[in-house]
């Protein structure tokens, strides 16, 4: 290691670095600027020297504020070059102190692995589990246009990146051609996945062995997006797993059952005059199977066949005809389950304790801290009305974020992954929409919304359809805030707003997430303590005057 001083104009990006996209304006150097003008850097940036050219290594936005602010020359520390090791270093400290986008995670992990990384050890420096590492990796087959749209920071959810990485390229490519959003917008992706979408047949729900799969053809493709701890193969081979599935069906049907045919409708269709049995099954009853074409699933159905009239009519060769017996098959008998449900809930009551009491002193990181508060949006105990767009994450969507950072029952430490889903159930969580089932959550969203600096997304509003809704001396008002006179009727007065505002963006005052002084004045005691005493007796206290149920002063009466 060795301090020198140097023209910070000299020094080049480093090659190695894993982060190539912009990053939030936040952690632009242009906040350093004022600070590093007038003490100069803190920390001296670190340089790797190789062939004689000096590369940054750490510290790229300590040396642009430095030539921002014109210096001359710099202390920087000069280390020896390591790729292999620098690649790694990079990495981590991207991943830790920003997290990176999916294709700049990529791409490091590919130069890792090019470097003769292999895929347990990456996941082990990283400590990410390793199905994440594979599943990033399943970018190397995304078109590479597709790649530039989600480095730009338009990325698609999980499911749409796991249908758009098992098409193929060709195909991906094609339907590209057609979803290309343009310059400046962000692209289409459920579209743009429903494109590419291809039926599957999961492993999980075969009844066939590896032989009958391997003489059918079958050939089985990893799902890294499922959950893993359950079977997550699948293939798109629909007609030859659904062929191994009536082989199957066929060799192994049970005493009394038939093989039913399977309607457009995707229901069995039961023989002429059968009457299918929603209870219990009977010894009379008729076993049908059938292949689900939808899920491929070997399902069964009950039906009884009508009396032959020979044994029911009583003119039959003069004899009484007699019905079959109908034996009804006895459910076995109820037995006492292990813990009854008093025992139950003094558990329920116990673990609830030990809960409260672990949330309450044991120390929790911040990464844990996230994932539990996105687990506890997933409870079933809670009732989120959310207002947010995306209808999977609308119906499904707590559910679907316990899945995602957990895996074999045990909470995540990948940071990308729990910032994504702590990110995704504040927007489940929280909304302003004014809807019939209660999407607003009031003035924490907008609390919210001022501690992201969410007010810088607004914008578009100086159109005839949100000026409209503005009373006359609300638009004259807004014309004479932003340099616009007023005219003679309302509807004029917009059009010359509008007009003003053609190449630019109006934000309506009224719309911003910061609380007015009403707001706050309402607010300001949403944090204290409030005490509610309810072991009070009813008497009136020594100085009041006692007052009869008619509303006279007894004491005056006296």
């Amino acid at each position: 290691m060795e301090l020198r001083k140097v023209d910070p104009r000299v020094l080049l990006e480093d090659p190695n670095n894993t982060r190539r996209t912009q990053v939030h304006p936040a952690y632009d150097d242009q906040l350093l600027a004022s600070i590093i003008a007038t003490s100069g850097p803190v920390q001296p940036p670190v340089i790797k020297e190789r062939d004689g050219v000096l590369y940054i290594s750490a510290g790229h936005r300590r040396v642009k504020a430095c030539i921002r602010a014109e210096f001359p020359e710099i202390y920087v520390l000069v280390v020896q070059s390591d790729e292999k090791a620098d690649i790694m270093a990079s990495l981590a400290e991207n991943l830790v102190r920003q997290g990176l986008n999916t294709v700049d995670t990529w791409r490091a992990m590919e130069a890792l692995v090019g470097a003769g990384w292999t895929e347990d050890a990456v996941a082990t420096a990283l400590n990410l589990p390793g199905r994440t590492v594979k599943r990033l990796r399943l970018c190397g087959n995304i078109h590479n246009a597709i790649l530039e749209q989600m480095a730009k920071g338009d990325e698609p959810n999980e499911r749409e990146l796991r249908i758009i990485a098992s098409a193929p390229r060709e195909d991906q490519a094609e339907a590209w051609k057609k979803f290309k959003p343009k310059k400046g917008d962000r692209a289409a992706w459920y579209d743009f996945a429903r494109a590419l979408d291809k039926r599957r047949m999961y492993a999980r729900n075969a009844d066939f062995d590896e032989a009958t799969a391997k003489a059918h053809g079958i050939v089985w493709h990893e799902d890294l997006f499922e959950q893993g701890d359950q079977d997550s193969r699948y293939t798109t081979q629909v007609e030859d797993y659904l062929g191994a599935q009536h082989e199957w069906m066929e060799h192994h049907l049970p005493k009394k059952g038939v093989i039913l045919t399977v309607g457009t409708d995707g229901q069995p269709k039961l023989p002429p005059k059968a009457v299918r049995n929603h209870g219990n099954p009977r010894k009379t009853d008729i076993i049908g199977h059938y292949v689900d074409d939808r899920t491929g699933k070997i399902t069964t159905v009950t039906y009884t066949m009508p009396a032959d009239k020979a044994a029911t009519s009583s003119k039959s060769k003069g004899k009484p005809g007699k019905a079959p017996e109908v034996e009804e098959i006895t459910p076995p008998p109820k037995t006492r389950p292990p813990v009854t449900q008093d025992g139950l809930k003094m558990i329920g009551d116990l673990q609830t304790d030990a809960l409260h009491k672990a949330f309450a002193e044991d120390p929790i990181d911040d990464l844990t801290l996230i994932g539990l508060l996105v687990l506890a949006f997933a409870g079933k105990n809670v009732e989120v009305r959310t207002g947010i767009a995306n209808e999977e994450l609308r119906f499904h969507g707590r559910e679907i974020l316990a899945g995602r950072i957990t895996e074999n029952g045990i909470l995540t430490a990948d940071p990308g992954t729990l910032r994504k889903a702590a990110r995704d159930a504040l927007q489940i969580a929280l909304g302003l929409r004014t809807t019939n089932y209660g999407g607003n959550s009031g003035l924490v969203a907008r609390i919210a919304g001022a501690a992201v600096n969410a007010d810088r997304h607004l914008g578009g509003m100086a159109t005839e359809e949100f000026l409209s809704c503005l009373s006359k001396a609300e638009i004259e008002a807004v014309a004479s805030t932003n340099g616009v006179l007023p005219k003679p009727t309302g509807k004029l007065t917009r059009a010359a707003v509008i007009a003003q505002f053609k190449d630019g963006d109006y934000v309506y005052s009224g719309a911003m997430f910061g609380l007015s002084a009403d707001e706050l004045a309402a607010h300001a005691g949403a944090g204290k303590p409030r005490s509610y005493r309810f072991d009070q007796d009813d008497e009136p206290e020594a100085d009041e005057d006692p007052i009869d149920p008619e509303g006279n002063n007894l004491e005056d009466a006296a």
